[in-house]
């Protein structure tokens, strides 16, 4: 699979680098950030995976989270992907900033014509995951997992799902449950139907009734002043959730954020700090 890297800069010792490769599971080009850290030139480093939210590509976090500079002392990658296929045309996936280019919900659409294009769960797990370990010093044995809103989601429901490939997982203002919300209810029904036994598979608190999970605590940060917080984000149902099945849940809520990358930049160096230490 060939890789065209398309930005390279140094950064705290390290190297912030953009590639872009042809992919299988979305058939289209695909994009993805790299931040490698200095000890990365002496060989593989333990690795977090960052899955962003809806309208974001691999840029935003990259940009705006500032986390280079404590993943460079700790000695940790940062791989992040986009969040939907892109230079492809489907009818309808522009018409909404929740459905479609930018909002792929790291699902595996079953549902045309999404099915053919919008299979990030399967680009991420299988496909651009061995990709990554093959082609640059990632020890894929270290791996932690974290994102914001549509990605807190997709973070936390790959890493229950994949407990043999990622070790710790958190999350950033998570959708908890996107079968009892009105993002997650129209996209899981735009890309996999109606049937909604299907849905569990992509919703963290049925994956947490189902599987548990046997990791480290699950770190969740949550700003008090997010205006999507009671009606899509639901922390009470994750909560609950963890509870029940178990689960050691660190749910920090945060007097007077909101749902920014200026939430997220205030506390990326205690997530970092989280992972490394279980790595």
């Amino acid at each position: 699979m060939k890789l065209q890297k398309r930005a390279d800069h140094r950064c705290f010792g390290g190297s912030q680098q953009v590639w872009s490769h042809e992919s299988e599971a979305t058939g289209c080009t695909m994009r993805f950030g790299l931040y490698l850290p200095p000890q990365a030139a002496g060989g593989r480093v333990p690795v977090l995976w960052w899955l962003s939210g809806l309208t974001c590509t691999e840029e935003n976090f990259i940009t705006k989270a500032g986390a280079q500079r404590v993943a460079a002392e700790l000695g940790l990658a940062l791989v992040t992907p986009d969040t939907s296929p892109r230079g492809i045309t489907i009818a309808g996936d522009r018409e909404a900033w929740d459905f479609g280019l930018g909002a792929g919900f790291y699902v595996d659409a079953t549902r045309d014509p999404w099915a053919q294009h919008y299979r990030m769960r399967r680009y991420i797990v299988q496909e651009l995951r061995a990709l990554v370990q093959a082609e640059f010093p990632i020890d894929d044995a270290r791996t932690a997992m974290s994102g914001h809103s549509m990605g807190g989601h997709g973070a936390l429901t790959i890493a229950l799902t994949a407990p043999e490939w990622v070790r710790s997982a958190s999350a950033f203002a998570p959708i908890a449950s996107p079968m009892r919300c009105p993002w997650g209810t129209k996209a899981l029904t735009g890309y996999l139907g109606d049937d909604q036994a299907s849905w569990a598979a992509y919703d963290t608190t049925a994956l947490l009734q189902s599987r548990g999970w046997s990791g480290p605590p699950l770190l969740v940060d949550q700003g008090e002043a997010d205006p999507f917080v009671d009606t899509q984000l639901r922390p009470d149902l994750l909560e609950q959730a963890c509870a029940a099945a178990g689960v050691p849940l660190c749910l920090r809520r945060q007097a007077g954020y909101d749902h920014s990358y200026f939430f997220v930049s205030s506390f990326i160096e205690d997530h970092l700090r989280h992972h490394r230490a279980h790595l």
